[in-house]
């Protein structure tokens, strides 16, 4: 099951199809003037919240930190913001391109 792309009135035309299709694992890109907007997928499921798992979890994030300061030195929230927000157009960038490629017909 791959992505496809599906321009907003179409998806308001048919959005009990593409719910139904979500539920059966497809995931729909829906698009405003040919540019990416939003997105419908499957629920997924949500562990219980397991407080050790957290603790873990904060205590790597933790680690991580300390050995990337240790290596590259402090860096500043302006340089965190940038990075995050590159890494967002990046993954914009990467389901533009695969909601956009022409899908094989089985």
């Amino acid at each position: 099951m791959g992505t496809q792309s599906i321009g907003l009135f179409e998806a308001k035309t048919h959005l009990s199809e593409l719910v139904a299709r979500a539920e059966q694992g497809e995931e729909v890109i829906i698009t405003r003037h040919n540019k990416p907007v939003a997105r419908i997928v499957p629920m997924a499921e949500v562990s219980p919240f397991n407080r050790e798992q957290r603790r873990a979890a904060v205590a790597g994030i933790r680690a991580l930190r300390d050995e990337l300061l240790q290596r590259h030195g402090p860096i500043s929230t302006d340089e965190v913001v940038g990075l995050v927000r590159e890494s967002r157009e990046e993954r914009a960038e990467q389901i533009w391109r695969n909601a956009t490629r022409p899908q094989a017909r089985k």
